[in-house]
């Protein structure tokens, strides 16, 4: 068992428009991570991004958001889960706060860019 409190959590900032509250860094887990991440706008800023190596389940604790993919659009509010499966393509849009659990761990060099 690992315990990692608010107060340890690493605020990182993914972009002008992502932040993160990070709790797995001092899980140092490779096949699970748990972050807050809060979204102010669209995400990426241009583009869409794709997890090359991790599903994504995301819980909504606030706001609304909206994922793109290329051929769908989809509307999420507060207290609405989302799957991401690895290789998806997409981006964030909306003013929301989300918990994110990646496995395995997400790191960002596995994070892909498209300037689609």
């Amino acid at each position: 068992m690992r315990k990692v409190s608010s107060e340890q959590a690493k605020i990182l900032k993914n972009s002008d428009t992502s932040s993160l509250l990070e709790y797995s860094i001092l899980l140092n887990d490779k096949d699970i991570d748990f972050c807050i991440n809060t979204i102010t706008g669209r995400y990426p800023e241009k583009g869409y991004c794709s997890n090359e190596e991790c599903k994504e389940i995301c819980y909504i604790l606030d706001g609304t958001v909206i994922i793109n993919k290329q051929d769908e659009v989809v509307n999420f509010k507060q207290g609405d889960v989302i799957l991401i499966d690895k290789k998806e393509v997409y981006y964030w849009n909306g003013n929301c706060k989300i918990i994110m659990i990646c496995t395995p761990a997400w790191y960002r060099e596995q994070c892909k860019l498209f300037d689609k």
